[in-house]
């Protein structure tokens, strides 16, 4: 619609000069067509090949329905899968030269900025969990930094309310992490030089990528904001003023020369100097307060990982800033106390217990949560199995709560989009989740970089009394689950993520337990519409069934029933795309690429 509407605009302004030439002298030629001299046609433009080839892989069908068929892969020593099919064979590609799991992942990291550029980017930032062969677990934040001068003040009206600076415009960026984060990985735990891993990136921003309709659904969505906003229009509207289509292939030499800056100078070529200056100048235009001491002051960060069990299983995944791991885990411990493998996946007992929990988790996730810089949070208690099982007993199974309370965690102390998965057969696995945000993040785009900045401080609070509120030098709370599921003997057992806000970590935790109580396939599993209760209230939510997984769908008559329990107003919602792996007793690796998106896993053989 908005694309028509653009389109409507350049008809009337084009109706309009014809006008103007039909009132000009009488005397005037109408046309030249009566002239013996034949007209001489402009050659045409050599068409644009991408980057990495996607030719004969259908991402929608003829009805719109979104193809499930094609999107997964086997390998015999190594796996790449995200939700763009050039990124995984980006991966792939890497692998292949000899590069490790966290090589891949870095190059695959760059890779997807450019070519999904509406969900990351070097104006964003994320989270990294890594398994590495030996046994060793890491966590890596590079999430967004409030500036220094981003008070509260800034994002509330004089009522107290939010005032829509957390959402579009300068103030609503943080100080992005992904160039930190991506190349602090690189130095620790990879063995491949910046020009290497990097390479891929800077071809793609300089060859092209082609546009699928996911892609071409968002560019055409983002219209107003690109009218507020025109510096994205250079990259993101081709040259008859409209936003691209599938099947286009978009260029960003801007981008290129950003990301061969940092290749050849490192992670100072982003925080410091003029891509720096560019960063805070483009914020500046609308009002941001960054400054380039809030940039150079940028550090990722290494800290220990959440972990818990599930059924003899190990679950590795994130800790504060993200509430995404340790609410995971919290879901899952609560689910331990329950037959749940003998429930029908999406019946109304099997979607009533899963909302229930997750009413139970979203209750502590908004007393507790927060930076740990900021405020102590019970890490310990609520990843707790015995105050799992406290909370466990406050779910009865005919009935829904109305509001879910917190509990006290503390005495059981001890002493999100995009994501990709990547894996080898040595045992190597590093899951990453990271974001501008929303789509298109803040809406800015540095002038002369060809990249988006973030609107993360959306992910504050902005209410006073908040443990997530805004404040100078804070990260934002953030649903981000990139996991690593490991066997009972410590071996890998699943690598998996998924963007999606709020309904991350209850999207990883379904997934968990239906390959783990139920037994699906991966394939499967990936596939069953997922359910969501965001809230410590009533707020049930379903996904539609993809086609040829109807049989799984969230009926009527399921909705009907969890209203009678107490569920309320049933409604239906999106999900992410979950970007997995998993270690086949063959000692091959499969993976899924989550069809919602476009993603599509690719496998590396000897």
């Amino acid at each position: 619609m908005k694309r028509l509407k653009k389109l409507c605009a350049l008809l009337l302004a084009s109706s309009m000069a014809l006008s103007l030439v039909a009132c000009g002298p009488k005397d005037t030629p109408a046309s030249s067509s009566s002239s013996s001299t034949p007209a001489v046609s402009e050659p045409e433009e050599p068409k644009l090949v991408p980057a990495y080839s996607v030719e004969g892989f259908e991402t929608v069908d003829a009805d719109g329905n979104r193809i499930v068929e094609g999107r997964d892969a086997t390998g015999s020593q190594a796996m790449a899968v995200a939700s763009k099919y050039e990124v995984s064979q980006v991966g792939a590609e890497i692998l292949k030269k000899g590069g490790n799991a966290v090589d891949a992942a870095v190059a695959m990291g760059f890779a997807l900025g450019v070519c999904e550029p509406f969900t990351s980017g070097l104006g964003g930032g994320g989270l990294a969990t890594i398994h590495t062969a030996e046994g060793e677990n890491y966590f890596i934040d590079f999430r967004e930094v409030a500036p220094a001068a981003a008070t509260l003040d800034l994002y509330v009206d004089a009522n107290g309310e939010s005032n829509g600076n957390t959402r579009s415009g300068g103030l609503a960026s943080g100080v992005p992490g992904e160039v930190a984060g991506l190349l602090y990985m690189l130095d620790n735990y990879g063995t491949m030089s910046r020009q290497e891993v990097m390479e891929p990136a800077i071809r793609i921003a300089t060859e092209g990528f082609t546009v699928s309709q996911y892609c071409a659904n968002a560019i055409a969505d983002a219209y107003e904001t690109a009218l507020q906003f025109p510096e994205m229009q250079k990259v993101y509207w081709d040259e008859n003023g409209l936003p691209y289509e599938a099947g286009d292939v978009i260029t960003n030499p801007d981008l290129a020369k950003t990301l061969q800056k940092i290749a050849d100078e490192g992670a100072d070529a982003f925080y410091t100097g003029e891509v720096a200056q560019a960063v805070v100048d483009s914020l500046a235009e609308y009002d941001g307060v960054m400054t380039l001491e809030d940039l150079a002051n940028y550090e990722a960060q290494a800290i220990t990982p959440v972990t818990g069990e599930y059924r003899g299983y190990q679950i590795i995944s994130s800790p504060p800033p993200s509430s995404g791991g340790t609410h995971l885990i919290e879901i899952l411990n609560i689910l331990e106390n329950f037959d749940v493998g003998a429930l029908e996946v999406n019946s109304p007992e099997y979607c009533h217990l899963f909302a229930e929990t997750f009413k139970l988790a979203f209750a502590d996730r908004a007393q507790y949560m927060a930076d740990t810089a900021f405020t102590d949070v019970p890490l310990g208690g609520l990843t707790s199995q015995d105050y799992a099982d406290l909370r466990a007993k406050s779910i009865n199974l005919d009935t829904a709560m109305e509001v879910a309370a917190p509990d006290d965690p503390s005495p059981y102390e001890h002493t999100d989009t995009t994501h990709f998965s990547i894996a080898d057969a040595d045992g190597n696995c590093v899951a990453i989740t990271k974001t501008i945000n929303y789509y298109f993040g803040s809406g800015v785009m540095v002038k002369g970089c060809g990249f988006m900045m973030n609107n993360q401080m959306d992910d504050f609070s902005t209410d006073a009394e908040s443990v997530n509120k805004v404040e100078p030098g804070k990260k934002p709370l953030s649903s981000m689950s990139p996991t690593v599921v490991l066997k009972e003997d410590g071996s890998p057992f699943m690598v998996l993520g998924t963007p999606g806000g709020s309904r991350i970590f209850s999207g990883v935790a379904e997934v968990i337990s239906r390959v783990i109580d139920h037994k699906m396939d991966l394939k499967t599993a990936v596939c069953v519409p997922k359910i969501w209760n965001c809230s410590n209230k009533n707020n049930f939510q379903y996904e539609k069934a993809l086609k040829g997984y109807e049989e799984y769908a969230v009926t009527e008559e399921t909705a009907a029933a969890l209203t009678e329990m107490g569920h309320g107003e049933i409604k239906t919602a999106a999900s992410g795309a979950m970007q997995s792996i998993m270690f086949m007793e063959d000692g091959t690796l499969y993976g899924i690429g989550d069809p919602r998106q476009d993603g599509k896993a690719v496998g590396v053989d000897k």
